[in-house]
């Protein structure tokens, strides 16, 4: 359901948001969904407001909030901005960059191979295998059976990181639940290391006992990257994590509604 008649005249007037197919269903989700970009969007890791971030002075984030999904083009808005620097944002009259555009320039800086003509969320994809090859490398073969284990891969006989991760491209390439409970468990990790806590949601215990395995080593992955990425510029220390989020979002927006329950077995 759209929520574009919540905006009046002087809003749609004042905003600077771009038609962007790739952050469309934002509108779709609930206001809850949104909490975690949100913060990271207005907030830094320490809980400091972000100097450059505007999401929380609009008027429609401060008539709605915490109503999130009223303003969700607001908070689009929000992304695209901090994608584009400051020159080129003046140019386009205070529009930013389409999230496609964000997606890859996040993969180029974090090392990932992707077609630029594949879709958003299969370059989402590429960017979270990319960081989880990378994890189960640092993996000792007792760690790598307790995962296998934990997502219920059964009858397997070689726990190798080459194994797990063909494995886990199969998962991906179906699509369905188990990507997105893959998602979430990468994600969680990713989002721990970066920002020091991960997502804001509910789990089983088969699923929070995988997250916890993979906490440590995409942890270690994520910190050697990030030591790099934010001596490069302050931008990409909202634009990571938004990505990443966004990812998680999107797989929930398709797969989430269709499974109630989250089980791995």
């Amino acid at each position: 359901m759209a929520h574009d008649d919540r905006y009046s005249e002087k809003e749609k007037y004042k905003m600077a948001y771009r038609n962007d197919n790739d952050l469309e269903f934002l509108q779709n989700l609930e206001s809850s969904d949104l909490n975690d970009l949100i913060e990271t969007l207005i907030y830094d890791k320490d809980g400091e407001k972000r100097y450059t971030e505007e999401l929380s002075e609009s008027d429609a984030y401060k008539k709605y909030n915490p109503e999130h999904v009223k303003y969700w083009k607001d908070i689009a808005e929000e992304l695209q901005r901090f994608g584009g620097n400051s020159f080129v944002n003046i140019l386009r009259l205070g529009e930013g960059v389409l999230y496609k555009e964000i997606l890859m320039d996040v993969c180029d800086k974090l090392k990932v191979n992707y077609n630029e003509k594949s879709s958003a969320e299969k370059i989402e994809t590429n960017l979270l295998m990319k960081i989880l090859e990378d994890a189960l490398e640092k993996m000792s073969p007792e760690e790598l059976k307790e995962l296998a284990d934990s997502i219920g891969l059964k009858n397997t006989q070689v726990f190798t990181p080459q194994a797990l991760t063909g494995m886990f491209q199969a998962i991906f390439r179906a699509g369905g639940f188990k990507s997105y409970q893959l998602t979430l468990i990468i994600v969680n990790a990713i989002l721990k290391a970066i920002l020091g806590r991960g997502l804001s949601l509910g789990a089983n215990a088969a699923l929070t006992r995988t997250m916890a395995i993979l906490t440590g080593p995409i942890g270690w992955v994520i910190t050697g990257l990030w030591t790099a990425i934010d001596i490069a510029g302050p931008a990409y220390r909202v634009t990571i994590p938004a990505v990443i989020e966004v990812a998680a979002l999107r797989q929930k927006y398709l797969y989430a509604d269709k499974i109630e329950n989250i089980n791995f077995s």
